[in-house]
């Protein structure tokens, strides 16, 4: 199987995504928090999938352009947004086609532990942001990736591989665990100064709703959120 295709299940995981626990009551709800007020903001959605925080910034005013490296999320995306936001097909690993200084505000939801070097990616988040605008992203929590991928050493960087179910499917995907003073060191190399790291609890209506899932969220950690300023 090809790793990490989301254009072979983009319908599948986009239906998934939405109303899921992980991310409709634990992820989308912290990064959005966290975005606070974006009315007017030029928003860079960096890794947008199938639109679902990037429609909600744009409902809360946002100039959003959207980017991401599945053709097939894009074309979900665009349905979903209907030309309220700039979309592109675009890798992170890789130059961003923006000129320097073009975003206020980038928002990195969950994609951050499929680059194997956060480098590329934190250097062009910086050269197309202004003097104090803000990064903020959410990733795997080091601790809980490190135990789910059996690694002997914690304090290497390293890959590990999932199978996910979707659309009656298997699907396989591969992310990098890096350890957490790994995180900070990238950021600061890169020319970020953080000023929030949240290990959020989830919107609490998933207790009745997912109630397995409200019993993991609410005792061992699964995602990081950083937020952090262009010095």
């Amino acid at each position: 199987m090809t790793e990490n295709n989301y254009d072979a299940f983009a319908a599948a995981y986009q239906a998934d995504n939405e109303n899921n626990a992980w991310n409709a009551y634990y992820e989308r709800p912290a990064i959005l928090s966290l975005a606070g007020d974006v009315a007017g903001r030029r928003v860079l959605d960096a890794g947008c999938g199938g639109g679902a925080h990037a429609a909600a910034l744009v409902d809360r005013g946002a100039i959003l352009t959207g980017i991401d490296a599945s053709a097939g999320l894009l074309e979900i995306a665009q349905r979903r947004l209907e030309g309220r936001a700039r979309l592109l097909l675009a890798d992170l690993n890789k130059p961003l086609p923006f000129e320097d200084g073009a975003f206020d505000l980038i928002i990195a939801s969950l994609v951050m532990h499929y680059l194997p070097d956060w480098s590329p990616a934190l250097s062009e988040f910086n050269r197309v942001l202004p003097a104090g605008g803000r990064l903020i992203f959410s990733t795997h929590h080091p601790f809980m990736d490190h135990q789910l991928a059996g690694s002997d050493n914690y304090f290497e960087t390293y890959s590990f591989s999932e199978t996910w179910q979707r659309g009656g499917k298997a699907v396989a995907m591969r992310f990098w665990h890096r350890p957490l003073h790994a995180m900070f060191d990238a950021l600061k190399s890169a020319g970020f100064q953080i000023d929030v790291v949240s290990e959020p609890q989830p919107d609490p209506h998933i207790s009745t709703l997912f109630p397995a899932a409200h019993q993991s969220l609410t005792t061992k950690p699964r995602f990081l959120f950083f937020s952090a300023m262009k010095a």
